[in-house]
């Protein structure tokens, strides 16, 4: 039910693409846009463009067949595509989901651009993977110790509410960091968000914090 809703609101913020052609990845776009393609009989891309404001909700990714763009989107996007649909989505730091949804059910992640930083990304996990696993195991630590003190730091108001500090008493927080290092593990779950976005990893709660 709840996955039929959303195909249907999907649905509604397709709008038909202007026949334009697909433009290359340049370099200087590695901070603003992601690029992903996916081979059936036809060629598809899919583009989105980072550097619109998110926060008006007017992110949009473009469904680009065989070079030439057919459809746009309001994300999170569900594009028609042969035999299947292409999902994209995107979180604070970086695009979340691109996936095939196959008619039978199976599914599996577009092809980044080799030249964008996804695909520098992927790149880098399969010439290196041993150096990739350090990277998103580092990444996941700085994710989980700023979700640690993230709780610390709200418990401790939370507690001091009069009904709640009556029955359960008051909390402090065993940690009090400097400010410098609150900032610098601050910037670290960013980093690490960023770098999961890369790999199109996402998880609601730590995720979150790096946004």
């Amino acid at each position: 039910m709840l996955e039929q809703w959303k195909r249907q609101r999907a649905a509604k913020r397709l709008q038909p693409g202007d026949g334009r052609a697909l433009q290359p990845f340049r370099w200087w776009q590695l901070p603003g846009r992601a690029l992903f393609h996916l081979s059936l009989r036809e060629t598809y891309a899919v583009d989105v463009r980072h550097w619109q404001n998110q926060s008006s909700g007017e992110v949009k990714a473009n469904l680009y067949q065989d070079g030439r763009h057919v459809a746009q989107s309001k994300l999170p996007a569900a594009f028609p595509v042969e035999s299947g649909t292409v999902e994209v989505a995107m979180s604070g730091s970086g695009v979340k989901r691109c996936h095939y949804i196959a008619d039978d059910g199976t599914e599996h992640q577009l092809r980044p651009d080799p030249a964008s930083a996804e695909g520098r990304r992927a790149r880098l996990e399969q010439n290196h993977p041993a150096t990739s696993r350090l990277i998103g195991i580092v990444s996941v630590a700085m994710l989980v110790v700023g979700v640690a003190l993230l709780i610390l730091q709200v418990a401790e108001p939370i507690s001091r509410i009069p009904p709640i500090a009556d029955s359960i008493g008051t909390f402090t927080s065993p940690i009090d960091l400097p400010l410098w290092l609150n900032i610098a593990l601050g910037a670290g779950a960013v980093i690490g968000s960023v770098e999961r976005s890369l790999r199109l990893r996402y998880h609601w709660l730590l995720d979150a914090v790096g946004t």
